[in-house]
């Protein structure tokens, strides 16, 4: 197998290629890809070390699979361009995600649409992927009528700018040092501002919550409204989420029900302070859901804490995964 991972260098590229190390997967042919300023660097995997190329050189080579973290222009202009040489591209941008010809998949929610014919897979967006594995199980047993979703975003799901302009807030460098990834600061602050505005003043990280969640779950009439908020904290993504079912629920079962779906580990123990936090997701494949209690105002409603590594589950892990679902 000839694997290629396109944005070997970046943030999320770099935790791709370790997860692919965690979960041994193992090829003939490793291709990392980087910019112009990256290639010729050198990639341990697997115990080798791999020289970095180029969009061109890797094309050539016709690898069966490649791995997409360079953001979406990028995967605009040259994923088509893997594919025409026959390789399947799961990328992680949001340049395939709505396009109703690709497939939007969370292998726990929708891997069984997979079929090994695709072209292009695209890799849901990070506060996506938490919530609709969380959402499925409960979904199937009661049908979800209405979302409300409230997310605290870690800063690290904007990049490396974003990092570096935490670290230099907290270390008190002076702000000509580094480049700002935001328009405030971020240490020790929390901006509702995730992604640009749009035309209906939602953002497009709070509207990629309705559309990609619709898809992945096959479900275009739930109702859902969100709220994204970028929080100083460098673990992972936290979600405060309100739904409201079509069915009553016994609140044993459903938790029940969370404890058994694949990719979900439940705390929920309150007289303990058990509850899920983004510091103690960090570096976990899994998605931690808690504070589940009924929402008294409101006739068949439900309210969850959801959280996972954006990094890891909201990205990297779920791309691997996509991958070992194609390979096995």
């Amino acid at each position: 197998m000839k694997l290629a991972l396109v944005g070997a260098t970046g943030l999320v590229g770099r935790e791709m290629l370790e997860v692919l190390t965690e979960r041994q997967i193992k090829v003939d042919e490793f291709i990392p890809v980087a910019s112009a300023r990256s290639i010729g660097k050198k990639i341990n995997y697997m115990g080798k070390a791999y020289t970095v190329v180029s969009m061109d050189e890797a094309i050539n080579a016709k690898p069966d699979y490649a791995l997409f973290s360079a953001g979406g222009s990028t995967s605009t202009e040259y994923a088509p361009r893997f594919a025409a040489v026959g390789t399947c591209v799961i990328d992680n941008s949001s340049a395939w995600r709505m396009d109703p010809d690709k497939k939007l998949v969370v292998p726990e929610v929708n891997g069984h649409i997979l079929n090994g014919q695709e072209d292009i897979i695209a890799n849901p967006n990070c506060s996506t992927i938490q919530l609709v594995v969380a959402l499925k199980p409960l979904h199937e047993a009661y049908g979800i009528k209405r979302l409300v979703i409230s997310t605290y975003q870690s800063f690290t799901g904007t990049g490396a700018k974003a990092v570096e302009q935490y670290e230099g807030e907290r270390d008190g460098k002076a702000t000509h040092s580094y480049e700002s990834a935001y328009d405030h600061p971020i240490f020790e602050n929390c901006l509702p501002h995730c992604d640009v505005f749009l035309d209906n003043d939602y953002t497009k990280e709070e509207m990629k919550l309705v559309h990609e969640t619709r898809k992945i779950m096959n479900a275009p009439d739930i109702a859902i409204t969100a709220t994204a908020v970028r929080v100083p904290v460098h673990g992972g993504h936290s979600e405060s989420v309100n739904i409201e079912f079509e069915k009553s629920f016994d609140i044993d079962t459903l938790k029940a029900i969370l404890h058994n779906a694949p990719g979900i580990i439940v705390q929920d123990n309150v007289k303990d302070s058990i509850y899920p936090m983004p510091k103690f997701a960090r570096k976990k494949d899994e998605v931690f859901v808690g504070r589940i209690r009924r929402d008294e105002s409101i006739e068949n409603g439900l309210n969850l804490w959801i959280v996972a590594d954006n990094l890891r589950k909201g990205a990297a892990t779920n791309a691997v995964q996509i991958l070992e679902h194609l390979i096995h």
